[in-house]
Order: C-alpha cells, then structure tokens, then sequence
C-alpha cells in the first residue's frame, strides 16, 4: 500500500541541519526545467472544461471563502490525513472529512446546508479518499435518495445517504446501510476498512478495501464486494487472489489452490466504463509485502490493472504489473479512461501509472496493450532464506519514466563533502543496484521508494492536447527483513517523521523495518529534485516538461523559495483554460502551472498542507477552484481542517 509513514516529511532542515546550512544549496544549478460530474470521476481524468479561469486571468485568483471541518487530530499515535476530492452533487458541494462525516456546502458561499455523522468506530486511521453518486432514473422526480450519495466507512460499512438532505435511504440494506465482513476475523478493530470512493456501474455499487500492511502473512482476503444500488442487495465478490483450481491465475501461484496469503486488495480508486460494463481494478500486493517465501510464483490477480464485468463481477483481463511483488510496489492510481489516436482511428484506452514510474497504455475493451512491453531480466541477488525471485519484470516500451530507478555509492548526494560521503558509505553497506533488487538482511535501497514515484494521485489528462501531468516523488528508502528472534515489537508506537517503522508480518520468520534513506543532516541521501511534475504527451510519448514540485523554505526556516521538491501526496487538476492545479506539497502551498509550459503562473499559502486534489466547478456564473487542506501525520506536515475556495477578484 502507501507507506507514508517513512517518506513523511523527511526531516528536512531537522537535527544538526540550520538554515545556514541550507543557504549551500543556493549554489546548486536550477533542475531541468463546468462542473466535476460523478462519471467523469469514475474515468479518473482530473479534468475541469471550465475556461473562466484561465492562463491569462490566473494571477487574479483569491481566496473566496474557507470552510473548518472541526477535525484536528494531533494524535501522534493516528494516522489522519484530510485527502478528499469534494463533490458537486444535486448543486451541493459534499466534503467527506478525516472521521468520513459528509458535510454539504453552498458551492459559491461554503455555508454549511447538512452534515451526515455515520459514527464510525475509530480504529488509529483516520482519512476518506473520497465518495460516489448515483441517480435512480426508475424513481420519481423530487422523491428521496432519487440521487444518492455512497461511502464506506472505518468500520467497513456501506452507507447510502439521500443527496438532498443528508438522511440514509430506508430502502437501502438496513436502514441505509450494508455491514460488511471480512473474510476472517479481524486481529484488531479496522485490519479491514472501506477508505476509497465507491465505483457505481449500471446500477451496481462496487467496493474495494484498505487491508492493513504487513500485520500478517495470513491477513483478510482483500475481496472486492458489489450491491444493488437501489436495495443494496449483495450481487457479487472477487478475491485477487484465486482460490478455485479452475482459475487460469491459479498457475501463477506455484504451492496450488491452498493459498494462506490474504490482501492484494483494491484501496485506491476504480474506473468505470458503463458503455462495455466493466469496472477496472488496480490491486495491491497479496500478504506480506516485503517477503513472498510463502506465496512462489507471479501472484497473478495482485499488482495488476483487472477488468471485471459490472454485472457479474467475471474477469474479462487483466495486466500484471510486477511479478511476485517485494517492494510494496501495489497498483496505487486510478486508471484514466480517455480516447487515444491509434493507428489512424481513436481508440478507448486505459493508461496506468505505477509507483515505478512506469505508464502502461491498454485498449480498454480488450486488455490489448496500446504500447509494447518487454520482460527484462532483474536482480537475483541478496534475497533472504526461503525467498523465490520472479527471473523478469514487465517494461513498457515508448514511454518516459517518471521516477529515478535504482541508486548506487557513486549517486549519492549531500549539501557538503562530509554528508555526502557518510550517505555513499551508508549506501555501499545496503544491498543496492537497478530496480527491483530484493529485500535482504543487510538492508536493501529501494529506489523508488514503496510510496513512489507516483501514488494515488495519480495523472490529470487534458483532451485537446492529449497531454498527461503527474506528480512523483524522488526519494530512496530502505527496507531491512530481520529476524524475528531479534526484535522486540512496540503495541502501541508513536509515529514520528523520519524515524524507522516495524511491521510485525506475523507468519514470517522476519519483522520488516522501513526508514528513509538520509544523511547524518536529515536530507535525503538522493538527489534533488526530491518531487517533480512532468507532463507526458500520449500521442507520442514525449516529456513534454518536468519542473520540481515544492519549496523546503518552511522545513529549512529559510525566508525564500527554494525550488528543490518535497515528498507529497494528492494529484493535479488539469482545466480547458491551460491550467494544472495542484497541491501535494510539504510547504503548505497550492500552485497553478502552465499546462504547455510547466512555469509556475499562480500560487498561495494554505493554512495546512493541500494533500489532496483540487477540483473546480460553476457557481453562479464564477468559477471556483476547492482544495482540502489538512495535511497528513504521516509526513509530519501541518494539521488543519480546512476547505479552501478561490475565484477571481471582482
């Protein structure tokens, strides 16, 4: 999954590292330099056709109003993190918050109209990454739960909620609500959560679930769950993990149908064709993630982009990603859906980012890849006992990738002769080399890190330039699998940015330890830019730009920008009028780019970290540009609970 806990705020400008210290990095050389409707959402494009503002007008944009959820944890034992996308639904902006109340707001005023409290049980992770919307076109003009809204909960419930109002439909389950189960019982309250936006397809709510890393090889299954929009009557599941002999994924588990391995989940967002009636699924690694001595073989449905039919929830395809995944290297963004130029003829297509920095492009009707792949060999060397090794992974062909891949002595980087030299020596004892070198005893750099490159931000697409923006980050981590006998497990640790996390992967004989990979100073031991924004023409598959996304000034004390990436998290908008919108930062700011140039056309301070996507819409003749600013615990970033509005000055 996301491992945010060990890329948070990398303790930038922490310990022995001063503002004076940071002035050294001046010296460095610049680097390379209408609404948001429900289905659109569901195709994942991040796409605003509004022109109102524009690349022109931008300069002129102010705040118009800001909204407090009352939802500020400064738990330092809680993973909180305000992501949501806010919703235009039935001329009601609905925010979900960090407790997954829903709260509807006048789009053009942010006056509160109604608050929906679905009194989740609290189980140490507090975030909802967004909610979905359906109309019943069988039920009567102005009639409740006509419109209504879907959300999953903390304690793993579905909740159909009228749009209008803000009340559960009584028709919907029990009173409103569906109680899911897991497929065993949970080891702690919230093993198993429904975080993510429910995908809606002919008349079929679709979820997917958060299955808690690295707690056990035998974990929950991470089965996707469908209902009946209207009666909320179960209609199907699918495990990614195959279970029945007769499955043609089963070859790729080589112990047979007798699988104790659970997870492989879907905690990020679905996409949603309802022309071919098929629902795509990006799936995570099966249990647990940094050691696969239990699970031989390529693991196959996990790590992969699956298709399944709406209506029965039957495998049309699916791609593997990574093969017999030990990098955390989950299937992390919802997919974009858009019409590509193939051939002579446009072409529905479905393009992944992967947190490898790797783009994949399908037809989406057949899983036939748009764009070749090669099977290239990868590292076979410093594997712990036990462990199998897929011989190859898959790399797509005509693409520019978007993150570093690998790290070695000779590529390590520090303010001064001195930090740089302790981050090659502390290197050259790890198990390093290209991408995919395994997890080890000794400790092994991943380079990307298991958060990425890019996450569940994911990429915004503009359709009349055929032009894709994501966001990355570029810093190494380091994971070490140590034995059991030799670590003493914490019940109830605090979380602490830049400090090594344990997982105990119950089941293994290794507990897994996860840190960043930095100096003496706290600086990340790669080079800078340590987060880029690049823009990818599909068409042709050319790096159209890429320019560093962020400040350190607030995590140094240094009274100026200065330009060299931080980690984030969150995605961009892209907007008709030549605009990329976007958050993401640790410098508590959210910035407008030009969409054919990459320059920086408009920024503004925000009161807590914009680790979330904007969205924008039409109210009363204006356009507005949302934002959720709350930062996330997990990258040590400000708190807040804010949703900030802009619109151009009068």
């Amino acid at each position: 999954m996301m491992k945010t806990p060990l890329l948070r705020r990398p303790a930038l400008g922490r310990g022995l590292l001063g503002p004076v210290l940071w002035l050294c990095l001046l010296a460095l050389p610049a680097a390379h330099g209408a609404e948001t409707f429900t289905d659109q959402r569901q195709m994942g494009l991040k796409y605003s056709p509004l022109t109102q503002i524009n690349a022109g007008n931008v300069g002129k944009l102010a705040q118009a109003w800001e909204y407090h959820t009352g939802e500020t944890s400064h738990d330092n034992k809680v993973l909180d993190a305000f992501e949501d996308e806010p919703s235009l639904i039935d001329g009601n902006l609905v925010v979900c918050t960090t407790s997954r109340r829903l709260i509807a707001l006048d789009p053009a005023s942010g006056a509160q109209r109604w608050i929906y409290d679905p009194k989740a049980r609290p189980n140490g992770m507090r975030k909802c990454r967004g909610i979905s919307a359906w109309t019943d076109d069988a039920a009567a003009t102005g009639s409740m739960c006509k419109t209504r809204i879907f959300l999953g909960t903390s304690d793993y419930r579905l909740v159909a909620v009228d749009s209008k109002t803000g009340k559960t439909c009584p028709d919907f389950g029990d009173g409103g609500q569906v109680q899911m189960q897991p497929s065993k019982e949970e080891i702690w309250p919230g093993e198993v959560t429904a975080n993510s936006r429910p995908a809606v397809i002919n008349g079929v709510v679709v979820v997917g679930s958060t299955v808690a890393d690295d707690q056990r090889l035998e974990a929950p299954s991470g089965r996707v769950l469908a209902f009946d929009a209207r009666s909320g009557k179960p209609l199907w599941q699918w495990d990614p993990i195959p279970r029945n002999p007769a499955d043609p994924a089963m070859k790729t588990w080589l112990k047979g149908p007798d699988i104790p391995n659970g997870a492989g989940n879907v905690w990020s967002e679905m996409a949603v064709d309802e022309s071919l009636d098929l629902v795509y699924l990006p799936t995570s690694s099966p249990s647990v993630d940094f050691y696969g001595g239990a699970r031989p073989g390529a693991n196959a449905y996990a790590d992969s982009i699956v298709a399944l039919k709406g209506k029965t929830g039957e495998v049309a395809w699916y791609f593997q990603f990574v093969h017999h995944n030990l990098w955390d290297f989950d299937t992390p963004a919802q997919p974009l859906l858009m019409d590509l130029p193939y051939n002579g003829k446009m072409v529905p297509a479905l393009v992944q980012n992967t947190k490898m920095g790797l783009i994949y492009v399908f037809d989406r009707r057949t899983g036939e890849p748009l764009l070749p792949y090669v099977e290239k060999p990868v590292p076979q060397q410093g594997a712990v006992p036990g462990e199998w090794l897929s011989p190859t992974q898959p790399f797509p062909v005509g693409m520019p990738v978007l993150a570093k891949q690998g790290l070695t002595p000779d590529d390590a980087w520090g303010i001064t002769f001195i930090d740089r030299g302790m981050c090659k020596k502390r290197i050259s004892e790890l198990n390093y080399g290209p991408m995919y070198t395994p997890p080890s005893l000794k400790g092994t750099v991943l380079m990307p890190g298991a958060a990425g490159g890019p996450n569940w931000g994911g990429g915004a697409y503009d359709p009349a330039s055929h032009l894709m923006v994501v966001p990355a980050s570029q810093v190494a981590m380091v994971v070490t699998l140590v034995p059991r006998e030799q670590v003493q497990l914490s019940k109830d640790e605090a979380i602490e940015s830049g400090k090594p996390m344990l997982f105990p992967t119950a089941g293994t004989p290794y507990v897994t330890k996860m840190e960043p990979l930095l100096s003496p100073l706290g600086t990340p031991c790669s080079a800078p830019p340590w987060a880029t924004l690049t823009a990818v023409d599909l068409t042709s598959g050319a790096k159209k730009w890429e320019v560093p996304l962020g400040s350190i000034d607030k995590l140094a004390h240094l009274p100026f920008e200065v330009n060299l990436g931080t980690p984030g998290a969150g995605g961009p908008l892209v907007t008709a009028g030549g605009l990329v919108f976007i958050g993401y930062t640790l410098d508590d700011r959210m910035r407008a780019f030009d969409l054919q140039t990459g320059k920086t056309l408009w920024k503004t301070s925000l009161p807590a970290a914009g680790m979330a996507t904007p969205v924008s819409y039409e109210a009363n003749g204006e356009q507005y540009v949302v934002i959720t600013a709350g930062g996330h615990s997990m990258y040590g970033t400000t708190k807040g609970d804010s949703v900030m509005a802009f619109k151009l000055k009068q």
